[in-house]
């Protein structure tokens, strides 16, 4: 594969170092860029080169367009892998890396930007015929009469979007007429500053949905494939906490029915690379949400069940590799759960750097800790406090949820304070227990 012989990870933490790994199994040269206060992460140390492009500040570094390419060029890459995260998702970088001369491991810049504007891609979606949430058709007008009277007719309660928004921020539920135009004008002024662009719309509020996602891979070639859904609704404002795969309560044929419509979805907005279609599944139907153009920070739950590296799949398309992986060669098998371990208070959640003091990994049958952490690693305050993953494999769902709990018994991880009795106590809930709890689960049970 010469096109790739040298890439450039423009992450930090357990993605850059799954990133580094599937380029040794292939054979790929890599670079590990990285701010002052990362000198010290595993994949850094592990890297045929490193760079260092900047303070410990992600403005200043990991966000750095010029910064990473100019990282590209005079170590000779001839790609540069986003991971997720910081410029993943990022149009502008994604076209100045092809302008630049080098390979972009994900889609094109113009579909990022179709996809990441949420009227475009919803609009892209219903020409599809990919079932979207009852809303507004096209952005909000600015008239305050026409914005209620197309909230009467989406009905409340209901959601006031940003459309350039993402991750949970910049949205605002409504409940009644009465405060709709105040929220309006909040969610404007604040999809403005976080976003640049103030374009709102209108969806239909679902009271207790699931949030169920389906992973695609499509290559240069026209071919994709679906690798079935994940259940990711333990979810903190907006924030997954705990993922799985198969979603409970998911039949057969609606995995191949929503999986099929995605797959031709992908074809029509020529969709490259892996990517995420993210739905509300409220009483047996599925809403569209949003797609997510980039690697998920849950893939290994899908990988597990399906037996498939994502990231060697994401590298060999960008090499311009035809997928070589039919739809009917794609099986499930068992079931898979993964724990987001972050460096936080268990109970306040306020972040909590410092230095690991000891570190020991759990083991058993069916266990995977994606983590660049040790033991004398220091967690620095500047970054997100994810710090590991947590995956089990059973053959069934039960099965994943006995070892996951075993797993969360043996990990030691002292120093600093960190979720994982946050996820003892779930894992003995009785609700997630039963399978099939809503977005809004979480946080009623933690009395947010």
């Amino acid at each position: 594969m010469p096109i790739l012989d040298k890439l450039v990870i423009a992450n930090r933490g357990e993605i850059a170092l799954r990133i580094l790994r599937a380029c040794r199994e292939l054979g790929i040269k890599t670079v590990a860029v990285h701010s002052q206060a990362d000198r010290d992460l595993k994949h850094v140390r592990l890297a045929d080169e490193s760079v260092c492009i900047g303070p410990p500040s992600s403005t200043e570094s990991y966000l750095n367009i010029p910064a990473v390419v100019s990282a590209a060029e005079v170590t000779d890459a001839v790609a540069i892998h986003p991971g997720y995260g910081f410029l993943a998702e990022n149009a502008d970088f994604a076209e100045r890396v092809e302008q630049s001369g080098f390979v972009f491991v994900g889609p094109k810049p113009e579909t990022i930007r179709l996809m990441g504007d949420k009227l475009s891609a919803i609009a892209r979606m219903k020409a599809a015929g990919v079932p979207c949430v009852p809303g507004s058709d096209g952005p909000l007008s600015s008239d305050g009469d026409e914005i209620m009277k197309t909230a009467r007719e989406v009905g409340y309660p209901l959601l006031i979007k940003a459309a350039g928004g993402g991750g949970g921020r910049g949205m605002r539920a409504v409940h009644s007429e009465a405060s709709l135009l105040s929220a309006v004008s909040l969610t404007r002024s604040e999809a403005a500053a976080a976003f640049g662009n103030d374009t709102l719309y209108m969806e239909k509020y679902l009271e207790r949905p699931r949030h169920v996602e389906f992973q695609l891979v499509a290559d240069q070639h026209g071919n994709a494939i679906h690798l079935g859904e994940r259940d990711c609704s333990m979810q903190r404002r907006h924030q997954k906490v705990i993922e799985e795969s198969p979603a409970p309560g998911i039949t057969a044929e609606q995995r191949q029915r929503i999986g099929a419509l995605c797959v031709e979805a992908c074809r029509a907005i020529d969709y490259r690379g892996v990517g995420t279609f993210e739905f509300l599944y409220d009483e047996g139907n599925f809403y569209f949400i949003e797609m997510n153009t980039r690697l998920q920070v849950e893939h290994p739950v899908t990988e597990m069940v399906t037996g498939l590296d994502l990231v060697k799949l994401q590298l060999l398309i960008a090499a311009g590799e035809p997928l070589g992986i039919r739809q009917s060669d794609v099986t499930f098998r068992g079931h898979a759960m993964e724990c987001r371990v972050n460096a936080e208070d268990p109970k306040n959640f306020r972040p909590s750097p410092g230095t690991i003091t000891l570190f020991h990994p759990p083991g058993g049958p069916g266990i995977r800790l994606d983590s660049h952490v040790y033991t004398g690693y220091h967690v620095p305050p500047y970054y997100d406090s994810l710090i590991g993953k947590l995956v089990a494999h059973g053959d069934s769902r039960e099965s994943a949820m006995a070892r996951l709990g075993t797993a969360l018994d043996e990990i030691v991880i002292d120093g600093i304070s960190t979720n994982i009795p946050l996820h003892q106590d779930l894992c003995r809930d009785a609700a997630f227990l039963r399978g099939g709890t809503d977005i809004h689960y979480l946080e009623r049970k933690l009395g947010l």
